[in-house]
C-alpha cells in the first residue's frame, strides 16, 4: 500500500513539475470548487426522502431566511460551462495549430468525456443483473428514484456545447462581443415567447441555447478579454448582473431562488430560463475579481498538487457521487435508521454525517474506477 501511495504521489509530483508557466491554474481550481459545491449540495443540502416508493431530493432553501440569495452564487452549473468554454476553446485552438480539424478535436474530447460515464453505466448494469439473480425483489435503480443518474443531464448538455465548438469558436473569432450579445438576445426572446405568449415548449429551446451562451462566455476568459477589462470592468459586470437579477426575479414568472424548493416546484434549470444566463455573468465577474488572490495561493506547490489530483479524476468523482449517497442511504437504513423527511433541528445536526458518510463511499468508488479516467489524461 505504501509503495502504491508513493507511486501516485510521485506521478502527481511529475504533473506539478510539468505545469507550463503560462497555465491558468485558476481555471482548474474553479472546476474543483464547482464539483465540490455540487456534491455537498446533493449530499447534505437536499432533503433526501422516500416519496411514493422513490427517493426525491427537494431543497430546504425556503426555510433559510434569505437563502434564495445564496443560490445566485451556489447554483454553480453555469461555472462548469464557463470553465468548459475556456478549456474547449483552448483545445480547439491547439488542434488547429497542429494542423488538425474537427475530427481530431471530437476524438480527444469524446475519449475524455465518455469513458468514465460508459464505465459507470456498465458497472450499474452488471450490479443490477447480479442483484436480480440473487434476489428478484431488491430495490432496483428505478425505485431509487434514478437519482444516481442526476449527473447525466449535465453531461448531455455539455456534450451538446462541445459538438458546437468548431462553429461557436469561429463565431467568436468573427464576432466576439456581437456574437454573444446576439445569443443573449435570442435567449431573452425565447423566454418572452415561453412566458408571455404561453409557448411552454420553447423552454426546451432555451435548455439548449442558454448553455451555449454560458459556454461562449468562457471564450472571453480564454482569449484574455475578461482579464483585460480589469477589476473595474469585472466589478461593473457583477453589478450589472446583480441589477439584472433583481429586475428579472421581481417579475411574477421568475422565482428568486435558482433551485426548486419544497414549496415551489418551478426550476430555472429545467427548462432552463434566461435568468441562468444572467447568473453566469454574475459568476464570471465574481470569479475574475477573485482570480488574482487565488492565483497567488495556487502558486504553492502543495495546493497545486491537490488541485491537479482532483482534476485528474474529476469526471469519475462527478458520475459516481450520487451512487455514493445511495449506497450510504442503504447502509444507514440497514442499521435501523430512517431518513428525516423535514429540515428539523435534528436534520441540520446530521449534515456532517451526510458529507462524511457518502465521502468515504465515494473514496472507495474513485479508488476502484479512477484508473479508466487516468488513461485519458493528456488527450
Amino acid at each position: 500500500m505504501a509503495k502504491g501511495s508513493s507511486t501516485l504521489s510521485d506521478q502527481l509530483d511529475r504533473f506539478v513539475e510539468a505545469t507550463p508557466p503560462d497555465r491558468d491554474r485558476f481555471v482548474d481550481l474553479l472546476r474543483v470548487v464547482s464539483i465540490a459545491v455540487v456534491i455537498v449540495w446533493h449530499w447534505a443540502l437536499s432533503i433526501t426522502r422516500w416519496e411514493d416508493g422513490a427517493l426525491s431530493m427537494p431543497n430546504p432553501i425556503d426555510v433559510i431566511p434569505g437563502g434564495w440569495l445564496l443560490t445566485w452564487a451556489l447554483q454553480i452549473m453555469p461555472m462548469f460551462f464557463l470553465v468548459g468554454g475556456f478549456a474547449n476553446y483552448a483545445g480547439w485552438r491547439s488542434v488547429q495549430d497542429d494542423g488538425g480539424a474537427a475530427r481530431e478535436f471530437y476524438g480527444a474530447r469524446a475519449h475524455r468525456l465518455l469513458l468514465p460515464p460508459v464505465v459507470f453505466l456498465v458497472a450499474w448494469f452488471v450490479l443490477e443483473v447480479l442483484l436480480w439473480l440473487v434476489r428478484t425483489d431488491h430495490r432496483n435503480v428505478l425505485e431509487w428514484g434514478t437519482i444516481v443518474f442526476i449527473p447525466f443531464w449535465f453531461l448531455a448538455a455539455y456534450l451538446w456545447v462541445v459538438l458546437l465548438v468548431p462553429l461557436t469558436a469561429r463565431l467568436h473569432a468573427a464576432g466576439g462581443v456581437l456574437t454573444v450579445t446576439v445569443m443573449g438576445a435570442l435567449v431573452a426572446l425565447v423566454d418572452v415567447g415561453r412566458f408571455h405568449l404561453g409557448l411552454e415548449q420553447l423552454g426546451l429551446v432555451n435548455s439548449a441555447l442558454v448553455w451555449v451562451f454560458v459556454h461562449q462566455l468562457g471564450y472571453f476568459y480564454r482569449d484574455g478579454t475578461l482579464e483585460r477589462i480589469g477589476w473595474r470592468g469585472q466589478l461593473s459586470l457583477v453589478l450589472a448582473a446583480v441589477a439584472g437579477m433583481i429586475v428579472l426575479t421581481s417579475l411574477p414568472v421568475y422565482p428568486r431562488s435558482m433551485v426548486a424548493t419544497r414549496e415551489l416546484a418551478f426550476s430555472h434549470m429545467w427548462p432552463t430560463t434566461a435568468v441562468i444566463a444572467v447568473v453566469a455573468l454574475l459568476q464570471a465577474g465574481l470569479a475574475m475579481l477573485l482570480r488574482p488572490v487565488a492565483s497567488s495561493w495556487l502558486a504553492r506547490r502543495r495546493v497545486w498538487k491537490v488541485v491537479i489530483a482532483v482534476n485528474a479524476v474529476i469526471l469519475t468523482v462527478f458520475v459516481w457521487h450520487m451512487t455514493a449517497k445511495v449506497a450510504f442511504i442503504g447502509l444507514y437504513e440497514a442499521l435501523g435508521f430512517e431518513l428525516i423527511a423535514q429540515p428539523t433541528a435534528a436534520w441540520w445536526a446530521q449534515r456532517p454525517l451526510w458529507v462524511l458518510g457518502p465521502g468515504v463511499v465515494l473514496g472507495l468508488l474513485v479508488a476502484t474506477f479512477a484508473r479508466f479516467e487516468l488513461t485519458t489524461r493528456g488527450r
